[in-house]
């Protein structure tokens, strides 16, 4: 069955402003359940969690309701989750669980074509505590990363490989399986980024072969946390305590602060609102989810392909990375217009979209020299209209 996309548009009311919503790497709409949720959850879920009265009571099974909501997100086990406030918070904290006596003589593996909110940290971290960084570099042609550039550089002094699942500028898919095997080959960590690839794709930390997955909530419709996936929880025991209680057990160990109530709840019906996509998704939450993302994804693949051969059409704009293998996320130039310029006039014409996303694939490119690049991304909630304004209005820039 088709996916319904007039019945995704009636789950965001927001969409009643009028704006078209090309900016999903600044936040994507939320969800009417997900503003309901958090707007309860600040005013009645509000002690810490624990087990003395009916306020703590509640907030620890909201806390364990957000581990379960995420694990079926991705497939994994509730007692490996760990949540926080974004992810360089919690990549920060892995890289200090990890132990600063561990890290001298080491190699730290990231790529070009991440998040800062997942090279920082390890940058920051791993060298302060003598380990080596290393990159794996753009193909300047291509505008991607080569699976080479991975495999190549993973070796003996290899701890971590941390790697994006989907470019957040390009939308370009990394094939990880071949990274993963070459990772766990090393004893390396493998922590793949699926912060841009969540909002579309059904995920399975299993499949994929990693340690541990990060995911941001805010990319979907969410509230402001993310999520730390261990695909072995028991992982989480065998690490330094970065909780202010080093007693602690389980993924708790690894929070510095526990979320406010409302934030978890606004999680809990963040993944609730993506397996509720498709209105003919039955059975259990992690059931629905994958018929709704893999219906989802078979749309905005259509959809995706069609804004890129338009944008292609155009003589003046030049798209980069172009892959088959991605999710619908795009950046592009348009000659001789500097990309803020572009964002402005296409506001002007009622479109949102973003400019100067940080990357360093687009750094190496050479793009800010030129101006800049325009991110767009689709949601569920678009359509072909909305591409055929967009495409319309580039035009008039020429």
């Amino acid at each position: 069955m088709p996916f319904d996309v007039a019945h995704a548009r009636g789950l965001y009311p927001v969409l009643g402003d009028g704006w078209i919503r090309l900016d999903p790497q600044a936040g994507a709409p939320i969800p009417a359940s997900v503003a309901t949720a958090v707007s309860s959850g600040f005013r009645q879920i509000v002690s810490d969690p624990g087990d003395a009265n009916p306020g703590a009571r509640a907030s620890a099974a909201a806390l364990t309701a957000a581990r379960r909501a995420v694990a079926d997100l991705v497939k994994g086990d509730a007692a490996g989750v760990v949540l926080g406030p974004s992810a360089a918070h919690l990549v920060m904290g892995l890289v200090d669980a990890l132990g600063a006596q561990s890290w001298w003589g080491t190699e730290v593996l990231v790529s070009r074509d991440s998040d800062p909110a997942t090279t920082v940290p390890w940058e920051r971290r791993a060298q302060a505590y003598g380990a080596r960084i290393r990159w794996a570099q753009t193909d300047i042609e291509t505008g991607t990363i080569p699976l080479e550039e991975y495999l190549e550089k993973i070796g003996s002094a290899t701890k971590v490989v941390a790697v994006p699942l989907a470019s957040s500028t390009t939308g370009a898919i990394t094939d990880i399986s071949e990274i993963a095997a070459k990772a766990r080959e090393a004893e390396a960590l493998f922590v793949v980024d699926a912060t841009a690839a969540a909002p579309y794709l059904p995920l399975d930390i299993g499949e994929l072969g990693a340690d541990v997955l990060i995911v941001s909530a805010h990319r979907w419709g969410g509230p402001r946390l993310a999520a730390m996936v261990f695909a072995d929880p028991t992982v989480i025991d065998r690490l330094d305590a970065v909780a202010l209680d080093g007693t602690t057990a389980g993924p708790a160990r690894l929070e510095l602060v526990t979320p406010g109530g409302g934030l978890l709840a606004g999680l809990s019906a963040s993944v609730e609102h993506l397996a509720a996509l498709d209105d003919a998704a039955l059975g259990k939450r992690r059931r629905r989810l994958a018929t709704s993302m893999d219906a989802l994804y078979e749309y905005l693949q259509r959809l995706d392909f069609y804004l890129v051969t338009t944008l292609e059409s155009l003589s003046s704009v030049r798209v980069f990375g172009i892959t088959e293998h991605r999710v619908p996320i795009t950046s592009f130039m348009v000659d001789g217009v500097p990309a803020p310029h572009v964002v402005k006039r296409l506001a002007d014409n009622g479109i949102r979209a973003v400019a100067g996303v940080p990357s360093g694939m687009l750094e190496q490119l050479g793009v800010a020299d030129a101006g800049g690049a325009v991110t767009i991304g689709l949601g569920p909630y678009s359509t072909p209209y909305e591409v055929d304004h967009l495409v319309r209005t580039l035009g008039s820039l020429a």
